[in-house]
Order: structure tokens, then C-alpha cells, then sequence
């Protein structure tokens, strides 16, 4: 393999790995400040057990996002000096502001929330895990500012002399449209995925300890489900709005992208949305066996009856403008991955309905396959966003900067022109074997971490300690005692 292609295998592993981490973070942190405020409001020692539960799994999942997403930044220097130099001017500027404003936010006070239990009072302590939690958001803003740059170049001028791309505006680049888009999406699915994440995990112990005749038990983890399950509700409803806004705007922005996601080898009017595909789709031979009429063109317009460009003619219209070669992705990846994203979300659709129906009116799950269902459903959400962010980098090849098609042409890199011309393969063969072996490592801990507190069950509550505040009201033995 040349360094291109294992430079795009170490950046592709390191990147879908982190992103593991990634939504559970971004959407965990606003349920756990809502349980505390819960708690907070009512006194109720549920939401304190709750809120020091799934605090406990929060912290070791941001932990491990950290590490994993320090490399991420270091490789645009390592293999792919060619494009920091291009675009280094423009897309280091959200990167910075990122690590300056919004990490140093989440983590100064997530630092107070960790350690101030028994020396902050309960709302300063309060309010340090919604600071934490505004400040993780505000950093999958920065990242998404950055991202959505390759995706839709704005802001930015070509230099000729430089031959490079440079700052013209970042506020243009922060109000990118495609940023607008791309991050209520990013974050109504990583509300999906961390409301999925408690109300699997509160399910299966209200499951367990009724069936165990431990009612009482039961009833503290059911306010847990019960906001993961309303949460899943809204996000699971504001992710398809969300996502169908966003896939109307890459058939303007990135036609290429919308025509391989169905795999539309040629133009069709009211095309129609392939369910799945016989055949060598990657060879354009893809046999339909079950389609939506009208659908793929509504997707794109609104309209079931627009015409939608097939990927070859679009192959054709790129060489007119671009020069000669192949501008069309991997149809099988890009075909498979957007249909795996809304097929494995469709599990936590079927968790927030059965949940829904069986808390109501009061009433505590029981019914074993409840639970199992909890259990299916916990890892269906991460790999919905994972195959998403395979589909939105993958479908952008071969550029590592796709030109915007209302924009300064200059501006746009293809992939290959954006590595490192001096690092050979043996260097990048080096890196992704000791990156791959180190992450899988990382990967043993996270989930035996992650395993281990949650098959501990949330901690009892006992009174007259000051852990739970300044006040010495409430509190537990050891709280967060992992974290110390």
C-alpha cells in the first residue's frame, strides 16, 4: 500500500474509534446536570443515585474521548502536511478556539464538579456540571465549524502567490450553512445515543431488582428511564427533521455525495429510494428489490417528482470542470453506510416505544424481554453515528476539500493532493500498526471501566455526609471515588 492509502487508513481508525466517544459525551453531559437539577429542585435521593451513577460512567467515557482525540490534531502535521499548508490558515482557527475556549471551559469546571461535592455549595456545584456541559457542545461546534470547511469552503480567499487558502472571515467560516446544519443533526444524535445509553441501562436494573422482588430498588432507577426514554422521544423526532435538512442541502452543496448514497447511476426524475440493493454496487450493477417511489428526489428537493443528476453524468460534469479522473466514491460505502446509520437508529425507536408503553401510568417494567431489548438496543446508537460519519467523510472523496459550487474554484484539494510527500509507507505502516494496537488496548479498559460501574448498580445514599454539598445534608461515602 502507498502512503496515501495508509495515511487514510491510520486518519479513518483513529477518527471512527474517538467518535465512539464522541455523542455519548456530548449528550450525557446535559442529562447528568438535568438529573442534579432534579435533585437540586425536588430532594428526591433517586435523581442524587442517578446523578452519581451515570456521573461515574460519563466521566470515564470523557476521559477516554480526551486521550483518543488528542492524536486526531497531531496527524494533520504527521501525514497530511500538504493540506494544513493549503488550508492550515482557515482550518486551524475553529481547531484553536476549540482547545482555547471550550475544552478549557468543559474541563476547568468538570474539575470543580468532580471534587467540589463537599466543598462547593449545591448550586455552584450545580451549576459547574451545566458550565461542563455547555462547554462540550460548544466544542462539537468548533469541530463541526472545522469540518464543515471541507465540506463547504467559505470564508476563505486563494493567495496565488502562497498558493494557499487564507482567512477572510471567521465569521463566515463559524456561520458556515453547512455548520447550521451539520451540528443540530451531530447533536440531536448524540442526544439519541446518551438517552439510549440511560434508558437501557436504568431499564435493565428496573427489570432485574422487580423481578427480584426489590420494588422498591426497582422504583429509583425509574425516573432515570423515564427522562432517557422522553429524551430519546424528542431527539429520535428532531434527528430525522434535522437530517432531512441537512440531506437537501448536500444535493445543492455536494450532488455527488446524495446520487452514491442511493447508488443513482443515471438521472432519473422522481427517483425513487433503493430499501437495499442486489448486485456489485460498486460497479453501478446494483439489482433494486424494494423501492420507495418518489422518495430519494423528495429527500433532495421536497419533491417526489424532481429530476435528481445521476453519478455518471455528474462523473462527466466534474471532468469538464475539474480535469480528467474519477470523482465518484465508493458506491458501496457510501450506498451501505447511510442505510446502516437509519437502520440501526431504528432500534432505539423501538426502545423509546416499548419503554414509553410499559412506564405508563406509574407502572415499573417488569417483563424479562424488556430487558433484553434494553441490552440489544444499548450499542445500536453508537454504530447509527459511527457508519453517519462514515457516510459524511466517505461520500466526500476524493476531495479532502470539496469545492463549493458557488465559491471560489480555487479553493479545493482532492485527497491525494494533501498528504505528506516525505513520509514513506514503512513511517505511516509504523504509526497505524502502534496507533491500532494502542487504541485496542484503550478499548479492553473503556468497556471493562464502563462494564464494571455499571454492573455495580447507582450507589446507596446515606445522611449525615457532606459529600452531596456545602450544606452537609446529603451525600454518599465515597462519591466518584474512581475519579480521585
Amino acid at each position: 500500500m502507498n502512503p496515501l492509502d495508509l495515511a487514510r487508513w491510520q486518519f479513518g481508525i483513529t477518527t471512527v474509534y474517538h467518535f465512539i466517544f464522541v455523542p455519548l459525551t456530548i449528550g450525557l453531559a446535559p442529562l447528568v446536570a438535568i438529573m442534579q437539577t432534579a435533585w437540586f429542585r425536588t430532594g428526591d435521593e433517586r435523581w442524587l443515585r442517578m446523578t452519581k451513577f451515570f456521573g461515574k460512567l460519563f466521566l470515564i467515557n470523557f476521559a477516554m474521548g480526551v486521550v483518543t482525540g488528542i492524536v486526531q490534531e497531531f496527524q494533520f502535521g504527521m501525514n497530511w502536511s500538504r493540506y494544513s499548508e493549503f488550508v492550515g490558515d482557515v482550518f486551524g482557527a475553529p481547531l484553536a478556539m476549540e482547545a482555547l475556549l471550550a475544552f478549557f471551559l468543559e474541563s476547568t469546571f468538570l474539575g470543580a464538579w468532580i471534587f467540589g461535592w463537599d466543598r462547593l455549595s449545591k448550586r455552584a456545584h450545580l451549576a459547574t456540571i451545566w458550565l461542563a456541559a455547555i462547554g462540550v457542545n460548544a466544542s462539537a461546534y468548533f469541530i463541526i465549524a472545522a469540518n464543515s470547511f471541507m465540506q463547504h469552503p467559505v470564508g476563505v480567499v486563494f493567495n496565488p502567490q502562497t498558493n494557499r487558502a487564507e482567512l477572510d472571515s471567521i465569521w463566515t467560516v463559524l456561520t458556515n450553512p453547512t455548520t447550521l446544519a451539520a451540528f443540530p443533526h451531530t447533536v440531536t444524535g448524540s442526544f439519541v445515543t446518551a438517552a439510549t445509553f440511560v434508558a437501557a441501562i436504568a431499564g435493565w436494573w428496573a427489570v432485574r431488582h422487580v423481578r427480584a422482588g426489590r420494588a422498591e430498588e426497582a422504583a429509583a432507577y425509574r425516573p432515570a428511564l423515564r427522562l432517557g426514554l422522553i429524551t430519546l422521544m424528542i431527539s429520535g423526532v428532531l434527528v430525522a427533521v434535522t437530517g432531512d435538512v441537512q440531506a437537501k442541502m448536500m444535493f445543492e452543496q455536494q450532488p455527488m455525495k446524495m446520487a452514491a448514497a442511493e447508488a443513482l447511476c443515471e438521472t432519473e426524475t422522481g427517483a425513487g429510494f433503493s430499501i437495499f440493493a442486489v448486485g456489485d454496487v460498486n460497479n453501478r450493477c446494483d439489482v433494486r428489490t424494494l423501492t420507495v417511489p418518489g422518495l430519494a428526489s423528495f429527500l433532495a428537493t421536497g419533491d417526489t417528482g424532481a429530476t435528481l443528476t445521476g453519478v455518471n453524468d455528474l462523473q462527466d460534469r466534474y471532468q469538464e470542470l475539474y480535469g480528467p479522473g474519477d470523482y465518484t466514491p465508493l458506491l458501496a460505502v457510501t450506498y451501505w453506510s447511510f442505510r446502516l446509520m437509519m437502520g440501526f437508529g431504528a432500534f432505539s425507536a423501538a426502545l423509546a416505544l416499548a419503554g414509553l408503553w410499559v412506564t405508563r401510568r406509574g407502572a415499573t417494567p417488569s417483563a424479562a424481554l424488556f430487558g433484553k431489548l434494553a441490552l440489544i438496543a444499548l450499542p445500536m446508537p453508537f454504530l447509527a453515528n459511527l457508519t453517519g460519519w462514515i457516510f459524511t467523510e466517505m461520500g466526500r472523496q476524493p476531495w479532502i476539500v470539496a469545492p463549493n459550487p458557488t465559491g471560489d474554484a480555487a479553493i479545493r484539494m482532492l485527497t491525494a493532493e494533501g498528504v505528506s510527500p516525505t513520509v514513506d509507507s514503512a513511517s505511516v505502516l509504523v504509526s497505524l500498526t502502534v496507533f491500532t494496537l494502542l487504541y485496542g488496548g484503550l478499548a479492553v479498559i473503556w468497556f471493562s471501566l464502563m462494564r464494571r460501574y455499571a454492573a455495580a448498580g447507582a450507589p446507596a445514599i446515606t445522611h449525615g455526609d457532606s459529600a452531596a454539598g456545602g450544606d452537609g445534608s446529603t451525600g454518599t461515602d465515597a462519591p466518584l471515588t474512581f475519579a480521585y
